[in-house]
């Protein structure tokens, strides 16, 4: 089987992450994997920041978890030590659709390189609040950016799960 088809199949979501800190040619490597995604009419309208910091990591967290909901010692990010951020210039018609295809694209990269991943909500609420355009604003990021997600990443803790069956009925042929 090709290894791409591969990885396409392999992959799962990950919940529960070691702490152990991710390489930064591992994570340097997936970012740019990110940026080879395809976008509408080829625009490239979306950024990426990778969230190695504890701080601000930690200060995600906090504000994902406010939003879901939940209690405050819960993380949304399932200890992963890196929060891969993607942020979608809102004026692009494909904007939603673009990040879309780079949250695959980080998570598919992870997978090849021996990571566990996972899409993680609530970036749109995050960046639309304080704590996302402090960030933007450290950075020096100017613009109007949509989050479309979090690829959380790191090391699987435990066993890798197992796909589940495929639903039938979802393949038509004309």
């Amino acid at each position: 089987m090709n290894e791409v088809i591969r990885a396409i199949m392999e992959r799962r979501s990950i919940r529960r992450f070691k702490p152990d800190a991710v390489p930064q040619e591992l994570i340097e490597e997936i970012v740019r994997a990110g940026t080879y995604a395809a976008s509408g009419r080829g625009s490239q309208g979306t950024l990426i920041i990778a969230v190695t910091d504890k701080k601000w990591r930690d200060a995600l967290s906090k504000e994902n978890c406010r939003i879901g909901g939940w209690d405050e010692n819960f993380d949304p990010f399932y200890g992963a030590p890196v929060i891969l951020v993607v942020l979608a210039d809102k004026s692009r018609s494909t904007a939603i659709y673009d990040g879309s295809l780079v949250m695959g694209e980080l998570m598919l990269a992870a997978h090849s390189l021996g990571l566990g991943s996972c899409w993680i909500h609530r970036a749109k609420e995050e960046f639309e609040g304080s704590v996302g355009q402090a960030l933007l604003q450290q950075l020096g990021i100017e613009g109007d950016y949509e989050g479309i997600g979090h690829c959380a990443a790191g090391y699987v803790e435990g066993d890798y799960p197992a796909a589940p069956a495929r639903k039938d009925n979802r393949i038509y042929w004309v």
